[in-house]
């Protein structure tokens, strides 16, 4: 008589528990909170203090203000959460619309012909700058700042050359013109007020980089390089692709601010933009975006520019010494450093 012997399999490790964070904590752990509570902060501020900032005329110049940085703040703060750095984003604004002024107006041509003409360029310089980055290793902060350098002296050397001034010359008899101002710079009213095409093209920006980042491969391809470009590789994200995308993006948003400020004042001055690449810095910063990458919102920097805006006009509607904006920008800048720091570490302790 022989017995069978059977042995259970040994019981399996239970599955680990789910964490679930709090709702506080998925609240705070947005990176825009700190820039949606700032801002907030100084709306009330000036409109406490500027009876003239209360005025809807006064909202409208404060949204155009903002427009014409969160436009291109978009791009760059897409960038940042990519890892990487554009310098030259303030001067590649000017670099495109004195290219789509004088390729028309020298030429006699079309005002559509300069345009195309002008996105190629800008487009050229986001690609190189993205394909040098990724080729050579070298850090954006220095690929960039270089290409700064270089387009601020076409911009001065070809402008003086082509036109015998530092300006371009007065484009709107050229044929095309009315139908890109439309596009570009038309006013849009809307009953109780009249505000700038570029907001509604910056809002829609906006929500397009949101879907980007949050609904699409691409928007974890973009979070991957700039947390950790060598596991983003190990995993087939393919980061050059992603990066020279990203600096193209900031192009493209460059390009289009351009043609704005050519078409809203009819002429561009080559010193135009230089500086300008800080504030866009800033305005991402002041909405989440880290400087190490991998973090960050679209919507964060809308909410950075909403308050760049906001200070640059309330500083004028409430009366003060313009030349203190520089120190509060700087001001705004570290504070919100501190305070996006602060809480990231408040919402990761409230898991």
């Amino acid at each position: 008589m022989s017995l069978t012997m059977t042995t259970s399999p040994p019981p399996s490790a239970p599955e680990p528990a789910r964490v679930e964070r709090s709702l506080t904590a998925r609240i705070l752990g947005r990176p825009e909170v700190g820039a949606l509570a700032a801002a907030i902060a100084i709306f009330i501020f000036f409109f406490a203090v500027a009876p003239s900032f209360r005025t809807l005329p006064a909202f409208s110049t404060v949204l155009y203000a903002s427009s014409t940085i969160g436009i291109v703040a978009v791009g760059v703060a897409l960038l940042m959460i990519g890892g990487e750095f554009d310098l030259s984003a303030g001067v590649t604004v000017t670099t495109a619309a004195l290219a789509s002024a004088m390729i028309s107006y020298q030429f006699s041509l079309n005002m559509w012909v300069g345009i195309i003409v002008s996105l190629a360029i800008a487009l050229g310089i986001g690609f190189l700058n993205g394909y040098l980055v990724v080729r050579t290793g070298i850090p954006s902060f220095l690929i960039t700042l270089s290409t700064f350098f270089v387009l601020q002296g076409i911009n001065l050397g070809v402008t003086k050359l082509v036109t015998g001034t530092v300006a371009t010359a007065n484009v709107d008899q050229l044929d095309g013109f009315a139908a890109a101002k439309a596009i570009f710079a038309s006013d849009i009213p809307l009953g109780f007020i009249t505000i700038k095409v570029t907001v509604i093209w910056w809002a829609l920006f906006v929500a397009l980089a949101t879907w980007i980042l949050l609904r699409t491969r691409t928007g974890n391809w973009i979070f991957a390089s700039g947390g950790n470009s060598d596991s983003a590789r190990a995993v087939g994200v393919p980061v050059p692709k992603v990066k020279i995308g990203l600096f193209m993006g900031v192009s493209f948003l460059g390009w289009f601010l351009g043609m704005h400020l050519l078409f809203n004042f009819n002429s561009v001055q080559s010193g135009l933009g230089v500086g300008n690449e800080f504030v866009y810095i800033i305005a991402a910063v002041v909405g989440g975006a880290l400087l190490t990458g991998g973090y960050g919102s679209a919507l964060g920097s809308a909410l950075g520019a909403f308050i760049f805006g906001m200070v640059t006009q309330g500083i004028v509607y409430a009366g003060w010494d313009p030349n203190w904006f520089k120190a509060f920008l700087g001001a705004m800048l570290l504070l919100a450093v501190v305070v996006n720091l602060y809480v990231r570490k408040y919402a990761n302790q409230r898991r």
